[in-house]
């Protein structure tokens, strides 16, 4: 293992959701008089934090979502998590290969605490991830594409930022974890390779992943 310190994203890389929070998006900003396409959430707001899907939407059109859109949204998002959500193929194998080989490990996502805890309990995969081991956009202010998630959870878990690698699928998370100074593996299940530039590896399954962290 190379690595002191495994980072993960959180929406598609350790739980399937971003076909299903993407489609929601798409419906709900329709609904709201802002024509989107599942194609037009994943290209502008895959791997965002709420706020900045405010600040793109007011940038572009000068008004302001609704006061309760992040409460909305959130609800619509949870329940559809209890019907149909994932974890990613494969990436239990993964966690429990970091488990044995003892490699500390934890998940920096843009998503709410709440949001990674509903996606983590509905899939099984919350025997992985005790407190110690969640950070959220909410810890620090600024969601990716700022290094200052990656960062944080470095701090928090001991490590210098150069000895870890970061587990992303969006474009905003690998240039976060790049301006960190971090290693990150690029997942392409989702997101085009050329979307995902300056990534130091990418991988298209959790096998490949393995592969890579050995």
């Amino acid at each position: 293992m190379r690595y002191d310190l495994v980072i993960f994203d959180n929406d598609g890389v350790l739980v399937d959701s971003e076909p299903i929070s993407n489609r929601l998006l798409a419906e709900y900003l329709t609904e709201l008089g802002h024509p989107t396409s599942y194609e037009d959430s994943i290209r502008d707001y895959m791997g965002s934090a709420m706020h900045r899907i405010h600040d793109l939407l007011l940038e572009r059109t000068g008004r302001r979502l609704p006061e309760d859109f992040d409460e909305v949204f959130h609800a619509r998002v949870f329940a559809a998590f209890e019907r149909e959500l994932k974890a990613v193929a494969g990436v239990v194998d993964v966690l429990e290969m970091l488990v044995g080989d003892r490699v500390p490990y934890c998940v920096a996502s843009s998503g709410s605490h709440e949001r990674i805890r509903v996606g983590h309990r509905t899939t099984g995969i919350e025997r992985f991830f005790d407190e110690g081991r969640i950070f959220s956009s909410q810890d620090v202010g600024r969601g990716k594409p700022a290094p200052d998630l990656f960062l944080y959870a470095a701090e928090r878990m001991g490590v210098e930022p150069g000895r870890c690698v970061v587990i992303e699928d969006s474009p905003l998370g690998v240039q976060a974890a790049v301006a960190a100074g971090m290693d990150v593996y690029g997942f392409t299940a989702m997101t085009p390779a050329e979307r995902l530039g300056g990534a130091t590896q990418l991988f298209s399954g959790m096998g490949e992943l393995a592969d890579l962290l050995v």
